[in-house]
């Protein structure tokens, strides 16, 4: 065991990255073995489009558990930002460039609002974010009036913006470019955390927030810069979630958070703050993404992806807690 646990690839990838690595190329194994049709590149296909939305919202949400904290708003953030911004677009005109925009902003709007209401007001960040998620839900159905929106197709002159997560060529073969936009995201975000001031500040907040604020650290400006960012991947998770399902809507979103918050957990980034890991998470999203692409083709529909979800994610907590325990 400790021979395996001093092995340099394990040490590189982490013992929580590896088991969920392998769980990824397990499950997608298995779903291809109970239904042939799952491995087809069309289902490959599937499984990259469920990532999007999940996957920005977990890079962004990241940020916040690391800090100790919490962002339950995420998921109606996402929908109300696709439904003010595609309202904007099919009912007022607005140009596609500048929605795209207003879609990013309103989650980096709802991101200010929620580190303000932790760092300088004090509220709990699982309250604060709850007020946020309930107020978020009720302006876009007050702005659509309670109706749904569906974004501009591609055949339309403004339907260009689907190209940045899907290309279908004359033949029909779909390209999925979104994976490339998701990765460099992720990079990006991994080099903030593990390689800039912001990132080691934004973990030192989890570890020991008093600490911290005593090594002459403004603790209030690094926990609002975390949910900053968290509300404005939901804004860019809003804008994907839009450009493959295209209809929004009211009142929708909820319980989105809960499948980005376990990726993000399954990953290896710690619900006690301190550990956080981009890298992890991306693995985490996709086995989320495969699990509710895959059970459809063994027969099981959406509350069985539910129950899922759920029993991933109370087995990844557990193996947090276990795993703080052993360290204390």
């Amino acid at each position: 065991m400790e021979k395996l646990k001093n092995n340099p690839l394990i040490k590189a990838i982490g013992t929580q990255r590896l088991v969920a690595l392998l769980a990824l190329i397990v499950l997608y194994v298995a779903f291809g073995i109970m239904n042939p049709r799952f491995a087809t590149y069309n289902t490959m296909v599937n499984i990259f489009d469920a990532s999007y939305y999940i996957g920005f919202m977990a890079i962004g949400i990241c940020f916040v558990i690391a800090t100790g904290g919490i962002d339950l708003s995420i998921g109606t953030v996402l929908t109300m930002s696709g439904l003010v911004a595609g309202y904007l677009s099919v009912n007022l005109g607005f140009p596609i460039w500048l929605v795209i925009i207003i879609c990013i902003l309103i989650g980096t709007l709802f991101g200010v609002m929620n580190g303000l209401l932790v760092a300088k007001l004090g509220l709990p960040p699982f309250i604060a974010t709850l007020g946020t998620m309930m107020l978020s839900k009720g302006i876009g159905s007050i702005i659509t009036s309670a109706q749904s929106v569906t974004w501009k197709s591609g055949s339309d002159p403004e339907g260009w913006y689907r190209a940045i997560f899907k290309i279908k060529t004359e033949s029909g073969l779909l390209i999925p470019t979104g994976f490339l936009f998701l990765i460099a995201a992720a990079v990006i975000m991994a080099i903030v955390m593990n390689k800039t001031k912001t990132g080691r500040y934004i973990l030192s907040l989890g570890s020991n927030k008093e600490a911290t604020r005593l090594s002459g650290v403004n603790v209030d400006k690094y926990l609002i810069i975390a949910y900053i960012i968290s509300g404005t991947f939901a804004g860019i998770a809003g804008l994907a979630y839009s450009t493959i399902y295209s209809t929004l809507l009211p009142g929708g979103g909820a319980g989105f958070e809960m499948d980005a918050i376990a990726g993000v957990v399954i990953g290896g980034t710690s619900m006690s703050g301190g550990i956080g890991t981009i890298a992890g998470t991306m693995i985490g999203v996709f086995i989320i993404s495969v699990l509710k692409t895959g059970l459809p083709f063994v027969g099981l529909q959406t509350h069985y992806q539910q129950v899922a979800t759920g029993l991933v994610l109370i087995v990844a907590v557990f193996a947090d807690v276990y795993r703080n325990r052993k360290k204390n």
